[in-house]
């Protein structure tokens, strides 16, 4: 049995939702189908909320443009004998949804509880849409089956429960195809409507086939794999046949935007393996994600991330490497931060961690309250910040028995003006981090990816 999931760009038209039926309709039996909201809608759903609180009436034009591509998709997809109920079941969902808005423009104000709540429709429709569309399937409520908690004011899945809540729900084998939304779910305490974030549809699909023990678990999207680059960036980056668990969480965490991060994880740990296929272009083998490593060392892609930034540690104690380290992260950890990597610059004299601008003012106080008797000592002389940062990311397993490669990408980038401003070479197996300024990222990748696959 498999889990699918199409994203918005698969369910966004007709000539899509063509292209997902013929996919789906070809499957040897049933699986679980889960679907994002239409391409472009979530969006639009946020932008009509503020467009309601600021009493701006076009709202009611926009919700217009969102009733009548939903009744078009509708009348084109469905086949004549279902088609009655499954408008009859989105109309109600519309109806509800410009309710939302009328009220948001009454009060002036989108309460949180109320935002979640409205971005939920997109997928709540686009499942009902597509379980009619297809012959041999069943719509099923994500809102009853996937559970969240709060962590750090975030709404993170309750595994224990949702998986209970999927096991209950899909009865194994199954007899239908079953088409659930993703994305959306609801608080295990509060029964609010949540949702798992941006890419959370990958999420949803991966949680499905981990509790059902699925034999795969494909993500259609709108390109053949993963590439071992940016293509907006090097237009020659290659598709990547196959990777690692590790490899592709690598690549995802540093930058690569092909699936959510969190996604890989679920299915790693039942080792399920992962294809990421093209809905546009179903004959393309894609990129299959397993355990299987490559029998010699190599370089499978390279993924940048922006917005970065890099907080310094100076004076003797980064000597102590271990002390230093353990304690950077306890305290950025206690806080809900984030460490993508820690560096070290080229004199090995100070100890570096690189993580998200949006937190590095926050980080550096931090980091300031906890090494204040050192710092009042002087065995820590100085905590700095250096913003505008991009890290990228050589990824491979076995990446460290090739060499030198830490060494040859420093020189070849500094050959070409561009100054590393710290290497994270140390720890990880799969990964090399390079840490250049923002505004010449793209020329530090550019150069990157021509020394690793050239």
């Amino acid at each position: 049995m498999k889990v699918l999931k199409f994203g918005g760009t698969s369910v966004g038209t007709v000539a899509s939702l063509r292209n997902v039926k013929k996919i789906v309709d070809g499957l040897p039996e049933p699986a679980v189908i889960v679907v994002s909201a239409l391409g472009g809608l979530t969006d639009q759903l946020i932008s009509t909320a503020r467009m309601a609180a600021e009493n701006a009436f076009e709202y009611r034009n926009v919700m217009k443009e969102i009733r009548e591509r939903h009744l078009r998709i509708v009348d084109e997809m469905i086949p004549e004998n279902r088609r009655v109920r499954v408008w009859e079941a989105v109309s109600i969902l519309l109806g509800d949804l410009e309710n939302l808005y009328t009220g948001i423009s009454l009060i002036r104000d989108v309460p949180e509880k109320t935002l979640a709540a409205i971005v939920s429709y997109g997928e709540r429709m686009s499942s009902i849409i597509v379980a009619g569309m297809l012959e041999n399937a069943d719509h099923y409520d994500s809102l009853d089956i996937v559970r969240t908690e709060k962590w750090f004011e975030r709404n993170i899945a309750d595994r224990a429960l949702t998986d209970k809540r999927i096991k209950e729900t899909f009865e194994l084998p199954l007899a239908r195809h079953a088409v659930m939304g993703g994305f959306i779910s609801t608080d295990r305490n509060s029964g609010e409507i949540t949702n798992l974030g941006r890419g959370g549809s990958d999420y949803t699909a991966a949680l499905v086939a981990a509790a059902l023990n699925a034999g795969e678990l494909e993500i259609w999207t709108d390109v053949d794999g993963f590439l071992t680059t940016d293509p907006r960036i090097i237009p020659d980056a290659r598709i990547i046949d196959s990777m690692t668990f590790i490899e592709s969480m690598e690549l995802c965490n540093f930058g690569a935007k092909v699936i959510y991060p969190p996604t890989i994880y679920p299915v790693f740990h039942k080792n399920i393996p992962i294809k990421i296929l093209n809905t546009f272009n179903s004959t393309a083998p894609g990129t299959l994600i397993s355990d299987h490593i490559s029998e010699s060392a190599r370089v499978c892609g390279i993924s940048m991330v922006n917005n970065m930034a890099i907080i310094s540690i100076e004076g003797k104690l980064t000597s102590n490497v271990a002390e230093i380290n353990s304690r950077a992260y306890n305290v950025m950890a206690r806080h809900g931060i984030s460490v993508a990597v820690v560096c070290q610059p080229m004199d090995n004299a100070t100890f570096m961690l690189s993580l998200s601008g949006a937190d590095s003012d926050k980080a550096v106080s931090l980091l300031q309250a906890d090494f204040m008797p050192e710092i009042s000592a002087g065995t820590v002389s100085e905590i700095s910040l250096r913003k505008e940062q991009s890290l990228i990311a050589v990824v491979g397993e076995g990446i460290k028995q090739l060499k030198g490669l830490g060494a040859r990408l420093t020189n070849t980038l500094e050959r070409n003006g561009i100054e590393v401003r710290a290497l994270s070479d140390g720890p990880s197996e799969t990964t090399i981090a390079i840490a250049v300024d923002t505004d010449v990222a793209k020329k530090a990748l550019s150069l990157v990816h021509s020394s690793c696959f050239n």
